[in-house]
């Protein structure tokens, strides 16, 4: 009797599957005859992708594959690719994006050892989907940096950028995140998604600091997915730009704050520095 499909062993290569993000529903039936037919799953974490398998009735042989992996173990994986099938999972979500692997994706390709990506769930574009904001044009940007300056720098360094910036946070990060994009980009709007496709799914839009005043009350649990609309074009209805001027000289000198609003507003930074100066004698 014939084999169904279904039963058939996978070609050997590298197969790249996305699981979910929270709701076991997500899985897709692609990506589970994928991992049925597949012979090592490599993964971040056996604990963690060992629960998904159990759930989907499947008891694959797994493979350990994360960010401290070294070129050896690389090189190990892309070998077995050349006869078996290797199936590439994340902890959560679509591989690759902000989680290890680029790397061995790049080494096989190089070995040329077929690969395939099955899509599937994916944090940033889930929020970017529920946020409203401007999905034209958008810049993932991972996990901002841990260090205040650090953080600041980097935001200071994606104002200018005509798109919607995508980032992931974390609960106990994010109002130091928050008061940063306030900073860094006044008058942007600004949406906080967090435990996506979870029970207690949660998508809240608005300025940075309203979204910093709410979560100082009710501190958020979960992960996050932060995202901040693309620079005002010319002067909104609805943002005075001698509001954001003022608001950056609490702590800016006129040229700092001025600069900082024209990044944020692209109105002209001279007229706004001379603007500046007039509020600073008021």
């Amino acid at each position: 009797m014939a084999q169904h499909p279904s039963d058939m062993r996978l070609s050997p290569g590298l197969y790249i599957v996305a699981t979910p993000i929270g709701n076991l529903g997500d899985m897709t039936v692609r990506a589970i005859d994928t991992l049925r037919r597949c012979d090592v799953v490599a993964c971040e974490d056996t604990r963690v992708t060992g629960k998904l398998l159990k759930h989907l009735g499947l008891s694959n042989r797994l493979w350990r594959y994360d960010d401290h992996s070294d070129a050896e173990a690389r090189a190990r994986l892309v070998e077995m690719m050349r006869d078996q099938a290797v199936a590439l999972v994340s902890d959560a979500g679509t591989p690759l994006v902000s989680d290890p692997g680029y790397r061995l994706v790049r080494e096989a390709r190089e070995a040329g050892i077929a690969t395939t990506s099955l899509p599937g769930a994916c944090a940033a574009i889930t929020a970017l989907t529920l946020s409203g904001l401007p999905n034209d044009r958008f810049l993932f940007a991972g996990f901002l940096p841990v260090k205040d300056k650090a953080r600041l720098d980097c935001l200071a360094g994606l104002a200018g950028v005509p798109a919607t910036l995508v980032f992931y946070e974390t609960g106990p990060r994010l109002l130091k995140s928050l008061d940063a994009i306030t900073r860094a980009m006044p008058g942007r709007e600004v949406s906080v998604a967090r435990e996506l496709t979870k029970l207690h799914e949660e998508s809240r839009s608005g300025s940075a600091t309203g979204l910093a005043e709410h979560y100082r009350a009710f501190p958020p649990k979960g992960e996050i997915v932060l995202l901040v609309g693309p620079p005002l074009e010319g002067v909104s209805a609805e943002v005075d730009p001698d509001v954001l001027l003022r608001e950056a000289l609490a702590e800016l000198k006129p040229s700092q704050a001025a600069a900082q609003v024209a990044r944020a507003t692209g109105l002209d930074r001279k007229a706004l520095y001379q603007r500046a100066m007039e509020l600073g004698r008021e």
